[in-house]
């Protein structure tokens, strides 16, 4: 297997690239080195190609090197930072796609951050695992011929998302093989947490990448067969058998310090009808309960809900609100950390459940530390979405905003998973298979980040698990869809 592999990688710092050049001589394996950017130095000991001014994200770089290939595999290192392969790692990499016939042979791997090396597991890749974000770490292996294969269809050009175009074309045709082995050790310079890392998809410095993206996610749902066209299903609201307009919807356990706002927020509302609220409380030990039952005292439209049973995540509270007898014809939800932004939000959801003909509208949000001042990024809006194709760029991103409104007769025949992560992009999702989503671009209300959210700071094997189960998410909705247009519904 000697000399099978051509290594491309991205180019700033002599320095760097030569810790990198030196493990990848080592292996004995490598053929050729192209290397992307400016290089204005000499580089010793491989056959080099430089490829001075392209860039490795652009679809024109992509075509003007998949011709320049001629070994077996294609080996990506997406960082500029060192790189330090185990041992055999490449040649375990092969092997493994010569075995399995996998277009894309990615691994597990050692993570060097603020000088602890620690491992870094990644997760499956699924037919649902579209979010260009995905996790493969900086080390890709793909077949040549799968590679070529997959240019040879790209045509649209991007300048930020052509590897993300690629492997979706391989994804296509090949197998993306994950390898739960750590055959290598990088080193990562972004020390945020996982809470600040989560909405640098929705910063608005980031739109141009984001467009991009989405086209690339859209011609592959058309090329698989789960694109949907902008056809929707139209509601009437003429349901009359509910005794409330609206009802907000507020699961809570152990949140004394903040569910005092929340419900507060919600009272305070003015309305031209009548609107309840509905607390699922969800077996609090600290407080909360107690909290929560001196407001039912002093105000008859809080319904204070404790469940039957023990066994419920965030979804399975909502569906004890939604199916309550006195839930209102639109269930509008509020986070047990949050509150609204000011005392017209609920009439401002419903009238836009009327005006824009939708089963669900989704709001937008400032965030705020927990004395409620503005924090990075401020305003989180989600604008990728579109009446045209935001129902199928769905697919692609990591959530679909808040605050979340629902038509309660269309969540009540769905019903919410009972889970307490992604259970709000799983109803999203599926809503708007037939229905299209409301938006709102003015913040509704105010979102509090602080040390006891439950995304604040995770584990990799948290993170690791909760990006796994949206990615099935995703793959359920995407089988779903490609059955839709099979069918010609």
């Amino acid at each position: 297997m000697l000399d099978l592999i051509t290594c491309i990688l991205p180019v700033d710092h002599q320095t760097e690239l030569g810790k990198t050049l030196k493990t990848l001589r080592s292996t004995g394996v490598i053929a050729q080195i192209i290397l992307v950017g400016e290089v204005q130095f000499m580089v010793d000991g491989f056959d080099i190609l430089k490829m001075a001014g392209s860039n490795i994200l652009s679809t024109v770089f992509l075509q003007d090197v998949s011709p320049k290939i001629k070994t077996q595999f294609t080996l990506f290192y997406t960082k500029t930072l060192p790189l330090d392969l185990a041992q055999n790692s490449l040649f375990r990499m092969m092997q493994v796609s010569q075995s399995s016939g996998a277009g894309i042979v990615y691994s597990d791997y050692f993570e060097q951050k603020n000088g602890v090396v620690k491992p870094h597991p990644v997760i499956e890749y699924q037919d649902g695992s579209l979010r260009d974000d995905f996790d493969f770490g900086s080390l890709m292996l793909f077949r040549t011929d799968a590679l070529v294969s997959a240019v040879g269809r790209m045509n649209e050009q991007f300048e930020m998302a052509a590897l993300y175009d690629l492997r979706l074309k391989v994804s296509q045709n090949y197998k993306l093989l994950h390898l739960p082995e750590l055959l290598y050790t990088e080193l990562e310079l972004d020390t945020r947490a996982s809470g600040e890392k989560l909405f640098d998809y929705v910063d608005p410095r980031n739109i141009f990448k984001q467009r991009e993206m989405e086209r690339a996610c859209t011609s592959h749902l058309k090329v698989i067969g789960a694109w949907l066209p902008p056809l929707f299903r139209e509601i009437m609201f003429s349901d009359d058998d509910f005794d409330l307009e609206a009802s907000v919807v507020i699961p809570v356990r152990n949140r004394v310090k903040t569910i005092s706002d929340a419900i507060t927020s919600v009272l305070s509302q003015k309305t031209e009808f009548d609107f309840n609220l509905i607390v699922v409380d969800n077996y609090s030990t600290d407080g909360t309960t107690e909290l929560i039952k001196a407001f039912v005292k002093s105000d008859k439209r809080i319904i204070h809900l404790i469940p039957k049973r023990k066994d419920l995540g965030i979804g399975g509270c909502w569906n004890e609100a939604i199916n309550h007898a006195q839930c209102g014809k639109f269930a509008i939800q509020l986070d047990s950390d949050d509150l609204y932004i000011d005392n017209g939000v609920i009439q401002n959801i419903v009238d836009e459940f009327y005006k824009q003909n939708c089963a669900m509208v989704v709001g937008s949000y400032q965030m705020v530390n927990f004395k409620l001042e503005l924090i990075p990024p401020g305003i989180i809006d989600h604008k990728e979405w579109t009446p045209e194709n935001g129902r199928n760029n769905a697919l692609r991103i990591n959530g679909l905003g808040a605050p979340r409104a629902f038509y309660t007769p269309v969540i009540r025949e769905i019903q919410v998973p009972n889970v307490s992560y992604g259970e709000d992009y799983a109803i999203g999702l599926a809503i708007c298979r037939h229905f299209q989503i409301g938006r709102i671009y003015n913040p509704l209300y105010l979102c509090r980040r602080w040390d006891e959210n439950s995304d604040s700071s995770l584990d990799i094997s948290v993170m690791n698990s909760h990006n796994f189960y949206k990615d099935k998410i995703r793959s359920l909705e995407l089988w779903a869809r490609q059955q839709m247009v099979s069918a010609g519904n």
